[in-house]
């Protein structure tokens, strides 16, 4: 686990977890569960762990957009720690990378 990540750990609150795989066939299911967990959440900022992240398009920045509209709605922050570089350039190239800082 990196620093960020075990430092919220530490605070007793572990980040959520984005799965191996997020592309376009798991996208809608992959949000559902990630909702789920940002309603089952404490309140406060939800941090959502990307090291995990290995085969993704662009369906993984739908989906993360998605969910930041959601915890927005929420009065909630969402922070994505250890995201790929692939993911940041992804992101980046789409022109969001002020909405989804990784």
């Amino acid at each position: 686990m990196s620093d960020v990540a075990a430092g919220v750990a530490e605070a007793g609150v572990p980040p959520a977890r984005l799965p191996e795989r997020l592309t376009l066939d798991v996208a809608a299911s992959t949000l559902v569960h990630l909702q789920q967990g940002l309603a089952g959440a404490p309140a406060g900022e939800f941090v959502l762990d990307a090291s995990s992240l290995h085969e993704f398009d662009s369906s993984a920045v739908a989906v993360l957009l998605e969910l930041r509209r959601e915890s927005q709605r929420q009065g909630r922050a969402l922070r994505l720690v250890n995201g790929p570089a692939r993911l940041r350039d992804l992101i980046a190239l789409y022109g969001v990378a002020e909405l989804l800082p990784a």
